[in-house]
Parts: C-alpha cells; structure tokens; sequence
C-alpha cells in the first residue's frame, strides 16, 4: 500500500548554530553538502561555493537556474573583493522598443537580460578555486542525472511556478515533462542540464557566451519574439568592482557597489548608527521602530537613484553614504510615529544566497538569482537552461537614471553582505534571499548579530519585518502581539502575514568568524542547512 506522506509541521522545532573550521551554509541541504564535498576533496570556500552554487540551479529552480545573474564579495585573506556578474540589455532593449510593447514585461523572452551567473563561476574559479572547474560541477550534475528527492517548500514553489509560467517557451518540457510539478519526496531528474552542466565545465563557459549553447539561446530568442543575439551574449562581461561600505559600531559593512541595492542597507544602518540603536532591547517596539524608519528612508532614495553604476547620478560612497547626508535624514525619524518616507538631495544645492568559509580563513558571500521565481519562464528546449527576468527591474520613466536602454544594468536585488571587524579582519559573510526583502533583511541581521550580540541561528529563525510602502509593514505570525499593538500606535499599517514566510521574508544565512572558527546560521523558511567539519 502506498502511504500519501503528510509533509505539515504542526510542532515547534529548534536548531543552534553549526560550529567548525570549514563551513557551508545555503537554502537547500543537498546544495550544502556539494560544497562540503568540495572542502573535504582539498578545494576552498570559493570551490564550495561555486559547487553549491550549480547544484541550487537542479535542486532549488524555483530561485536559480543556469540563466541565473549573480554576485560575490570574497576574503582572501588578505583583501575583500567584490564582483558583479549582472547581465546587460540586450542592443535592442531602446525605449522605444518596450513603448511598443506597452512596457516591460515580467515573464516572456522581452524580460530576459544577457545572463551573468555562469560568467561568474568561471571567473570565481579561474581567479581563486584551488579544485579542477569540471570537478566542481560534478556533484550539480549528478543531482541532474541520477535524480534528486525535491523537498517539501521546493515542490510548493514549483506548483505556484508552474501555475504562472507553463504558457512560456519550454518551461513544462523542462519542469513538467509529465504535465505536473513534482510532488514533495518525487525523484526529479533532467539529463539536458546534466549535459549542459558539463558543456560549460569542459568549455570554462566559452560555450555558453561564444558557442553552440549561445547559438541556441539566440535562436530561441528570435523565435519566441526577443532580440536578444549571439552578439549581446559575446559582449557579456562581469567586473571587478570592489565595494561600498558603511561602519556600523565596531564593524564595517560591505556590500556590491549599484546597480544593487545594498546601498539601501547601508544607507539604513548608517543613520541607525547615528541615532545609537542599540539602547533599547532587541525585539521593544522602540528598536524595530527606528529599523523601519530608517529603511523607508533609504529605500526612497534607491527607488529615486539606484541603477547601472555608470548611469547614477550621485555617487553612491562619496554622496549616497555621506556621514552628514545620513544624519540629515536620520533627524527626519520621529521616534514616537510613523511616517512616509521620500527621497532626499544627497548633492549639496533594490533568489538564493549562500556562504562558504574554510580554515585558511577564505570566506564567500554569494548570491544568484532568477529574480522572480522562475524568473521570465523561459527555458532553452534541449539545455536546461532557464532563465531570470531581470528586465522588469528597469523603468520606462523618460529621463530616470534606470530607465531601459541598450547594455545598461537593471537596478538589481540580489546582493551579497560581508561585515568587517574595524581593524580590517574578516566577521561575517550573510545574505538574505527575496526580492526588495534583501536590503531590509540585511539591516535586522546586522543589528541583531553585530549590535546585539545573537547567534547566527536566533538571527536566521528570529521573525522580520518588511516594508511594503508608504506606512503599510508586514511582519511574519511570530511578532509579538504587544509589540505589534505599540507599531500599529505609531502610525504603522501592520499587516501579519499568515504562512508566507518563505515568500514574503526570504531566507537568511550567516557564517560569524569568531576565534579560529566560525558559527553558522541557516533559515528554515527555505529549507537551509549549514554543514561543517
């Protein structure tokens, strides 16, 4: 007799924090151990987390896939460096273009920008993995090949997805062969993105921006109504682009430079700094108010200013986190109401994350990403290859600094953190998944972990905030109810979202260098896992 599994949670669960020299931590638990594998194979924390990396696009395709953008911040152990892999706008994205359109598009091949994230294993490979790159993908291709159980949160994101996106080019062929999501606990496999896995391993991604896979992107494009060519996809390049800091306390915050939104992060935690957070206890009502205020704040200004770096017109370091700037718009929260934020003159007159750290003291914060779900649900027939809708992150508003044009970069969500202690050594690499969730996710796990003082696990699990605009906050089941009465005092708009965790919140994971270990925290709204030796 089959037994119809009852995959509920119906009882509260604890986990602590994951200890050890070497450590990996991500969304999906198969996606942690390739990356342990790598570790225990003599590879470094950017061989895990590159392995991790591919196999979240077989085990997690409701966040990532190979057509995926990406980005990392990574310690050395001498130096932070920061790459951007976000891909641009295909030479015929003009404004014109999506005018005839009747805008841009979330899903469909007219979402799709030059896909980035394979550029960025190849380059985090060549440039600091220790491991053969083929070797790395191994285990995200044997996941593909031989199959792997699909989890209980993943298959509920794939039903949704496929519930949105079955009308799109390829999409049921890849992840519907049989007409229907997989179920919690079935075997899924797909030999096309085993095989294409392989393909981008043995041509160190040539293949995928130069060669056949290319071709095959550029063809599908055409026949599905898109302009993208084999010539936007051989002009892709991902930079070297440092970061962007703000001190916090004893620490210093990085993030990726725009066309991120980790600037909004920064941004938040500078004015917290100035107006001392830290007084009140972690969870009062007084803490999470000024969190909230201060993120209103910055995300006026990203929504005003963020876009492709080379078109922004402020600097995001000199200007954006001007130290007079944020304590100028820190004196705008009223530490007793709500209210509704707008962008400020910083001129005088906006997936899945994962990090690995290993006893070198290398640590990678990293993060890929379709961006909404699925993404765009297109998928190249034969490949495996899905891809991101990263276009709808541009804006048709004429003369707006992230305004849709040809090669530009979309302003972008996903974003990888790394704190630094203030005398240069390495803290914390984090991240926290979903959409404009990310920059705000940033802002409570440096508060607590970084001002507070919790441990990477209380952090991950401890309910959050999100705001949604104007004054509206949803906060998840888990807030206090007295805490939630004294906001809705203020002036917030609370709304306690029911059972959307895993879509509304994100999913945090953290890795604190503490001593010659580190202490890991993974979120189980995603299924995260941290693993060690």
């Amino acid at each position: 007799m089959t037994t119809i599994r009852d995959w509920a949670l119906p009882y509260a669960s604890h986990r602590s924090s994951v200890l050890g020299r070497n450590v990996v931590s991500t969304s999906q638990p198969l996606a942690a151990q390739a990356g342990l594998r790598m570790l225990l194979a003599g590879g470094n924390a950017v061989d895990a987390a590159l392995a991790a990396a591919m196999a979240l696009t077989v085990v997690e395709p409701t966040g990532c896939g190979i057509g995926s953008d990406g980005f990392a911040i990574v310690w050395d152990g001498k130096e932070l460096h920061g790459l951007n892999a976000s891909g641009r706008a295909p030479a015929g994205w003009t404004p014109g273009y999506f005018d005839k359109l009747g805008g841009i598009p979330e899903k469909g091949w007219n979402a799709v920008t030059v896909p980035g994230a394979v550029s960025a294993w190849v380059e985090l490979s060549r440039r600091f993995g220790k491991l053969p790159f083929a070797q790395v993908a191994q285990p995200a291709i044997d996941y593909a090949r031989h199959g792997f159980a699909v989890s209980p949160t993943i298959a509920r994101l794939w039903e949704l997805g496929l519930a949105k996106l079955g009308d799109q080019p390829g999409f049921q062929e890849c992840f519907a062969p049989g007409g229907s999501a997989p179920k919690a606990g079935e075997v899924f496999k797909s030999e096309a993105h085993a095989q294409t896995l392989e393909e981008i391993a043995a041509t160190m991604g040539e293949s995928f921006y130069r060669g056949a896979l290319a071709k095959k992107m550029a063809a599908h494009s055409q026949a599905n109504g898109g302009v993208m060519t084999v010539e936007d996809l051989a002009a892709h390049r991902c930079d070297w682009v440092g970061t962007v800091s703000q001190s916090f306390g004893d620490s210093v915050i990085h993030e990726i430079p725009p066309n991120g939104q980790g600037i909004a992060a920064l941004m938040a935690l500078g004015m917290l700094d100035s107006l001392d957070i830290g007084s009140d206890p972690l969870d009062s009502a007084e803490t999470v108010h000024l969190q909230i205020e201060a993120m209103k704040l910055a995300l006026a200004d990203l929504a005003q200013y963020n876009a492709d770096i080379d078109h922004m017109r402020v600097k995001p370091q000199q200007e954006l986190l001007n130290p007079a700037y944020l304590a100028e718009r820190a004196q705008l929260i009223d530490r007793s109401k709500a209210r509704v934020a707008s962008y400020g003159a910083p001129r005088p007159g906006g997936t899945v994350y994962l990090c690995a750290c290993d006893e070198s003291g290398m640590m990678v914060s990293f993060i890929q990403s379709n961006y909404m779900g699925f993404g765009s649900g297109v998928v190249v027939p034969g490949t495996g290859i899905s891809l991101q809708n990263r276009g709808a992150g541009f804006t048709t508003e004429a003369g707006h600094a992230n305004q849709v044009a040809p090669g530009k970069r979309p302003s972008h969500t996903i974003i990888p953190a790394f704190a630094m202690n203030a005398d240069g050594t390495p803290q914390m690499a984090f991240g926290v998944m979903g959409g404009p969730m990310q920059s705000q996710g940033h802002v409570q796990m440096a508060v607590r972990v970084l001002r507070y003082g919790q441990n990477p696990q209380a952090a991950a699990d401890a309910p959050r905030w999100r705001v949604t605009g104007g004054n509206k906050v949803s906060v998840e089941p888990g807030f206090d109810p007295q805490v939630v009465e004294a906001l809705r005092a203020r002036g917030h708009e609370i709304t306690v979202e029911e059972g959307n965790g895993v879509f509304a919140f994100g999913g945090a994971q953290l890795i604190l260098r503490e001593g010659g270990h580190y202490i890991a925290g993974s979120d189980p709204r995603k299924d995260g896992q941290a693993v060690a030796y």
